[in-house]
């Protein structure tokens, strides 16, 4: 008797996933954002249309991931809570990142990557990077030397803000790239924007996965400008941290880098995001700046702040899809997954729930100090054996450099989305619009 199969949408509804959730989100950019399409995103609220898109489909199909009807791929869309705790909970096997679709769009930057790596040399690669990035303690072992880089390039950045008026979008990425280089390589890398270029060149190229050809010779010479700086690893970066760390057979540390390059680049939108927020949310503003003052920490375990920032993600996700691909057929309550199927947890679609969650649609910092929503996925930096390896270094830096910017002034939103505390937040962040302008604290 043949295995009973998991439902499957009509083409009707197989369409509206397809074109109302997956295009928009994959027209933002899945690998670098393109600031067009998310402010396009934004004025049309395609995202919140989207999560309304899956609730009504969910609706129609309550039971188990649901197949969708496509005439070569094989993908499942998960919709139930449960089913992404369990497709979460048992990766990398049977539930692998290393999906048809990823390896295609990482492949053109980061060839050997963890994320696209299977079997034996996955968990060589995933050993080093928990190792490089501390990924067990919420504060890094090598914070002191962290810290202090964000305050200095967050401090120049608002002396030149101040100067100005005001802070945009572009200043702030500047300030952030500059401080990411130091803290992956060292202070001598804090001006080569010529690798952030190449990098960004074939991550735009990473867009498009399978359409575009790989530009293997600018590949390979962003490989070798990363070992290059790998060679000259300055203490206190991680590049230190790799050079010291034990390496098992496969381990390419080179191609573990970009990688981080490109987390701590959507971190920084994070952190811009969050101080939007802040700047409209008073009551918010003023429990950061009570959790600054007294802070004994030397800003280096901030909590609220943290939290603040797992709010940010949580409302406009930077990774809105989790992708993974079975290594083998999975037998669910409702049927069968075959192998080789790609699995997609559209993550706004439950940190959105207003069925579910409190304040879904509103900045609520609180929910991640509490236990309130524990066994709902709100899921940021996925979770379970893959979670993101460097969390608790992008809290670490992003709540630093909160720190540093509210402490000592005062910000305004000039251009961009007003944020009203009053009002449910919009379903797309477009912080490429925003416009703050910035004045000392009296």
């Amino acid at each position: 008797m043949p295995a009973q199969a998991l439902p499957t949408a009509s083409a009707l509804d197989t369409a509206r996933l397809l074109l109302g959730v997956l295009l928009p989100t994959v027209a933002e950019g899945p690998v670098i954002k393109r600031p067009r399409a998310v402010g396009l995103a934004a004025r049309l609220e395609l995202d919140s249309k989207a999560v309304a898109i899956v609730r009504k489909v969910h609706g129609k199909y309550p039971d188990g991931p649901l197949m969708l009807k496509l005439p070569i791929r094989k993908q499942a869309v998960v919709l139930a809570p449960e089913d992404v705790e369990t497709v979460l909970a048992q990766s990398p096997d049977p539930f692998s990142p290393a999906s048809s679709e990823k390896k295609a769009a990482l492949s053109h930057f980061q060839p050997s990557n963890v994320l696209i790596s299977q079997g034996p040399v996955r968990t060589v690669r995933r050993v080093l990077h928990e190792q490089v990035l501390d990924t067990d303690h919420p504060v890094h072992r090598l914070a002191d030397a962290f810290v202090p880089v964000v305050e200095d390039e967050i401090q120049e950045l608002l002396v030149d803000a101040v100067r100005a008026g005001s802070l945009p979008w572009d200043d702030f990425a500047d300030a952030w790239h500059r401080v990411m280089r130091r803290v992956v390589f060292g202070d001598h890398a804090a001006d080569d924007t010529g690798l952030t270029m190449m990098l960004d060149r074939l991550r735009k190229d990473g867009n498009w996965a399978f359409l575009k050809p790989v530009r293997k010779r600018t590949r390979a010479r962003l490989n070798e400008r990363i070992r290059d700086e790998l060679a000259r690893a300055e203490p206190g970066s991680l590049a230190a941290a790799l050079a010291a760390a034990p390496k098992g057979d496969g381990a390419e540390p080179a191609d573990q880098v970009p990688q981080w390059l490109f987390a701590l680049d959507n971190t920084g939108m994070a952190a811009f995001r969050a101080l939007a927020v802040l700047v409209t949310h008073p009551e918010a503003m003023a429990a950061a700046r009570r959790e600054i003052d007294g802070d004994t920490s030397g800003r280096r375990h901030l909590p609220y702040l943290r939290a603040c920032v797992l709010e940010v993600l949580r409302l406009w996700p930077t990774t809105p899809m989790i992708l993974r691909q079975t290594t083998q057929p999975v037998q669910w309550a409702r049927g069968l997954m075959p192998a080789g199927c790609g699995v997609l947890i559209y993550t706004p679609y439950f940190h959105r729930d207003d069925r579910h969650l409190r304040s879904a649609h509103n900045f609520s910092p609180e929910r991640w100090l509490t236990d309130e929503d524990d066994g709902w996925p709100l899921v940021p930096f996925s979770d379970g054996p893959v979670v993101c390896p460097g969390k608790q270094l992008v809290l670490l830096l992003t709540s630093t450099a909160l720190a540093s910017l509210v402490s000592g002034h005062d910000f305004e939103v000039q251009e961009g989305p007003r944020l009203d505390p009053a009002r449910p937040l919009p379903g797309t962040m477009d912080n490429y619009s925003v416009t703050l302008g910035v004045s000392l604290r009296a």
